[in-house]
């Protein structure tokens, strides 16, 4: 029996055994076929920089984006895109069949501001390589300025977003974005979080979570589900028990951004990247 067919059939079983449905026309996309042949040549693809590529044994790209079940064939939004870290694994993975939306800061806001300077050069990434990204959209937003829009209303199979809760909770937009990511996503449709976790007991100050760069799992899907959204599934995937969430400058402390410099900088490069959460929410 086909693929295609084995779908079908699922389908049907599931709507037979009393399955949730969802209005006709604003189903999420259902993936057919497995996306690892094509995840296998968009990462080795070189429109990744090799400095990206020594990044994948902390980020594991493979095998988060199965986890949160895409396809390439989706509607995906990606929040907070940076320099374009997953953008250039998720432009040319969706550029043939899917859509991705990323979004950043303006590239055009404070000179001296971070996320100015990462939407330059996110911008100027995108515009050099246009075989890779050229069917990427972009959006700037500025979400300090109220809730905004990350396209038509049920209208994605899936948001995604890496390691920028933190920057929620310290800037006092969470609720902004939590709420524009449930608006887009259709009914069924996928919310995939990573984020730095924090120890069970860490501070839930949006100070200090800005301080530090970590937060609590326990009060991240706390947050999630207030906003409608409802867990689906966790995963370990991202995890690092070296990791141990006490450095002089937080998260920075490690690679890669390794803010002390020189100052212990084998024994930080010894534990690697941050201890992260995966989460997968659903719209119900």
């Amino acid at each position: 029996m086909s693929i295609q067919k084995l779908a079908t059939l699922f389908s049907l079983l599931a709507f037979s055994c009393g399955g949730n449905t969802v209005p006709p026309g604003n189903s999420p996309t259902v993936p057919t076929v497995s996306i690892d042949s094509k995840l296998t040549t968009v990462l080795a693809g070189t429109q990744r920089t090799e400095p990206e590529r020594a990044r994948d044994q902390y980020r594991h790209p493979r095998e988060t984006l199965e986890f949160f079940g895409l396809a390439d064939n989706m509607t995906v939004v990606e929040l907070s895109a940076g320099q374009g870290w997953y953008t250039a694994i998720l432009g040319p993975l969706l550029a043939a069949q899917g859509k991705l939306t990323a979004t950043n800061a303006d590239p055009n806001g404070p000179p001296d501001s971070e996320g100015t300077k990462n939407a330059k050069l996110f911008a100027e990434r995108l515009s050099k390589d246009q075989t890779s990204f050229g069917k990427v959209s972009t959006l700037a937003i500025d979400w300090k300025k109220g809730v905004a829009s990350l396209g038509p209303d049920a209208s994605a199979d899936m948001v995604l977003t890496f390691r920028s809760f933190h920057g929620w909770m310290s800037n006092a937009i969470v609720d902004n974005v939590l709420s524009a990511c449930f608006r887009v996503l259709k009914p069924g449709g996928t919310f995939g979080v990573v984020e730095h976790r924090a120890k069970t007991d860490g501070s839930t100050d949006p100070k200090v979570i800005g301080d530090t760069g970590y937060l609590p799992e326990a009060f991240v899907i706390q947050l999630i589900e207030k906003a409608g959204f409802k867990l689906a599934a966790r995963s370990e995937i991202n995890a690092n028990p070296k990791d141990t969430k006490d450095y002089p400058k937080g998260v920075w402390t490690l690679p890669p951004t390794l803010r002390l410099g020189d100052v212990d900088r084998d024994k930080y490069l010894a534990i690697g990247e941050s201890d992260r959460m995966t989460l997968k929410f659903t719209k119900p």
